[in-house]
């Protein structure tokens, strides 16, 4: 079955940055678009930042853009989410989700864009 694992999440002071990763497995992984979502205490999941299966198109949250950085590598199965500048308002848990469409070289920032979920991993930023 699929899995995917998020790591790297932390506390850090506003103006720092994380490196989180996401690790997959049960899947041919490099057929299958990614993305990464937040859910903030009390608030609904919402989109942070997609990539292609192929790595060429990335998608990013307005909230996020020339902040984060999205990448993978799809010899390792894996993807990434660069943090920098983090404010206090990135404080949530952060998923990675891999899309339903195997095949589809695109992204998308809709939820039901995405068939299986990671369990999170913490980021809290202090200001």
């Amino acid at each position: 079955q699929v899995q995917l694992v998020e790591s790297g999440g932390g506390l850090v002071q506003a103006g720092g940055s994380l490196r989180l990763s996401c690790a997959a497995s049960g899947l041919i992984f490099g057929t299958y678009p990614m993305g990464w979502f937040r859910q903030a205490p009390g608030k609904e999941r919402e989109f942070v930042s997609a990539i292609s299966a192929s790595g060429r198109t990335t998608n990013y949250a307005s909230s996020v853009k020339d902040r984060f950085t999205i990448s993978r590598d799809n010899a390792k199965n894996a993807m990434y989410l660069q943090m920098n500048s983090l404010k206090p308002e990135d404080t949530a848990v952060y998923y990675c989700a891999v899309g339903r469409s195997g095949g589809f070289d695109g992204t998308s920032s809709s939820p039901p864009a995405y068939a299986y979920w990671g369990q999170g991993t913490q980021v809290t930023v202090s200001s």
